[in-house]
């Protein structure tokens, strides 16, 4: 029998715990049905409170500061999740390392900026020291003294060859680490592909430079020292020995 002294036991000690996940799961379905519903339904979510922003998470980057991109949204804990997502698209890309930016939306409160970034693809010298570039020959805000890069170095903006540069960066990310530097000489192309210079004709593709893959990693397993590779006879990749 219970001791009518006693005062009840607290038997919802744990209760609202699993009844704050439940109601949290029904706002969230609410959220969705709401999103899915015609126009009117992203007028009501903007007046729910608790479909605020909490959070925000930025993906994608990686020179850029993230911190950076979130301060230009100018959004704050007051502001709905189901805002207008042009004006933060519009704020976020005007930032110069931004190329691309696609907002995603998390419910209930977190915010997503997914981003393609201008990414550098060589550093060229100037009066205070090296700059980056990307593909395009715009120089990004990017200080290679605080943010080290394996870029190779080219002499000045040759959009040409930063194009060719950045399409190597991106189908064949090793060799594009290897290239030193690029430089115009007499006619033609001059790199330095891992320590070795290489000769090339002015109309040069990231296919045919990938040529000397195979030649170089042949004659590192034979290891042969070579001055010099030539690629500027067709379907030919011509080493040279040291005098």
């Amino acid at each position: 029998m219970d001791d009518p002294t006693q005062p009840p036991p607290d038997r919802d000690d744990a209760a609202p715990r699993p009844r704050a996940r439940w109601r949290r799961v029904a706002w969230a379905g609410l959220g969705l049905v709401l999103l899915a519903s015609p126009f009117w339904g992203r007028a009501v979510l903007r007046q729910m409170r608790f479909f605020n922003v909490r959070t925000v998470r930025v993906e994608g980057v990686r020179y850029v500061d993230p911190a950076v991109l979130v301060a230009r949204l100018r959004v704050d804990t007051t502001v709905s999740l189901f805002a207008d997502g042009d004006a933060w698209i519009a704020r976020v890309n005007g930032h110069p390392q931004v190329d691309s930016v696609r907002i995603a939306r998390e419910l209930p409160g977190t915010l997503v900026l997914q981003v393609s970034e201008r990414l550098p693809v060589a550093l060229v010298p100037a009066a205070g020291g090296l700059v980056a570039l990307d593909a395009t020959g715009r120089r990004l805000p990017v200080d290679p003294a605080r943010l080290p890069m394996d870029l190779p170095v080219v002499a000045n903006r040759d959009v040409r060859l930063l194009a060719m540069l950045d399409t190597v960066r991106r189908t064949d990310p090793a060799l594009f680490s290897a290239i030193s530097d690029v430089r115009r000489e007499r006619g033609e192309l001059r790199l330095r592909v891992t320590g070795v210079e290489v000769r090339a004709p002015l109309a040069l593709g990231a296919a045919r430079l990938a040529d000397i893959v195979p030649v170089t990693d042949d004659l590192a397993r034979r290891r042969v020292r070579v001055a010099e590779l030539d690629l500027r006879y067709r379907d030919q990749v011509i080493a040279r020995m040291p005098q």
